[in-house]
């Protein structure tokens, strides 16, 4: 299928002349948070003009488009989500919020800052897979019942290691930036420690209410975001779907123990 004929952008005015406004197209899987949560999250707080295009119906968009575009491009992306923003399609979660992040203010100007930026997103993923993995550490082809007593065992090591490994890398680093994780204002990688926080309440609610107190500058990290006015929005609105059990997040009570 080739790619959508919609506009890439759009013209809005200003004085005397009318200048061109980037519209950003996400990809991604219209029934789950998951990967794409973290796109989301920073195209909503900026307030740009991006579309959802799996959650809607019509020409180029929907599951059916999203997955035959991948095969219709020079680069395709391995999965989504994938970002296309005029002739560009890009993807990987912390590829696209690297490409964002400067032309969303998301992230300082300076060099090591992005990259410090970068770096702690990619680390970001490396304990979603973490996370991922307390529910299908055997294979993302099988169904959490047929790897049942694997998922156990897997999540007692994360609670137990993994998790206050990563959270307490993390909350050293707002400590050192005092209240943020890159430069003095909000960037792309407090809006994805915001996620995790709230998805590890979700799934993990009894590790969480144990190491939360041992993180205060994560925890005032997470509230922070919560209540800025753009993401308070979007929170309460019905495009921020609820966590459930398809997602990364998964609450599953015997994986605690109980």
């Amino acid at each position: 299928m080739a790619a959508s004929k919609l506009p890439a952008t759009r013209m809005i005015a200003k004085g005397p002349v009318a200048v061109p406004i980037m519209r950003y197209e996400l990809f991604y899987w219209p029934s789950i948070q998951g990967r794409g949560e973290f796109i989301r999250l920073a195209l909503e707080e900026s307030g740009v003009d991006y579309v959802d295009m799996a959650r809607e119906s019509g020409r180029g968009r929907g599951v059916h488009a999203m997955m035959t575009l991948m095969d219709d491009m020079p680069h395709p992306p391995f999965a989504p989500p994938y970002l296309r923003a005029g002739r560009l399609v890009i993807g990987q979660t912390a590829n696209i919020l690297q490409y964002l992040g400067p032309r969303l203010g998301l992230v300082p100007k300076a060099e090591r800052a992005r990259l410090w930026a970068h770096q702690l997103q990619l680390t970001i993923a490396d304990l979603v897979a973490a996370i991922h993995d307390t529910h299908h550490p055997i294979a993302a082809a099988l169904y959490y019942r047929q790897q049942k007593p694997e998922a156990k065992r897997r999540s007692r090591y994360f609670i137990a290691e993994r998790a206050p490994k990563f959270l307490g890398y993390f909350e050293r680093a707002v400590a050192a930036g005092r209240g943020h994780l890159v430069g003095r204002r909000l960037s792309y990688v407090d809006l994805s420690m915001f996620q995790i926080v709230a998805g590890l309440r979700y799934a993990f609610p009894n590790m969480m209410a144990r190491l939360e107190p041992r993180h205060p500058h994560l925890v005032a990290l997470h509230n922070r975001v919560a209540q800025r006015p753009n993401t308070a929005a979007y929170l309460a609105s019905p495009r921020r779907l609820p966590f459930n059990e398809d997602g990364i997040f998964r609450r599953y009570p015997e994986l605690e123990g109980r």
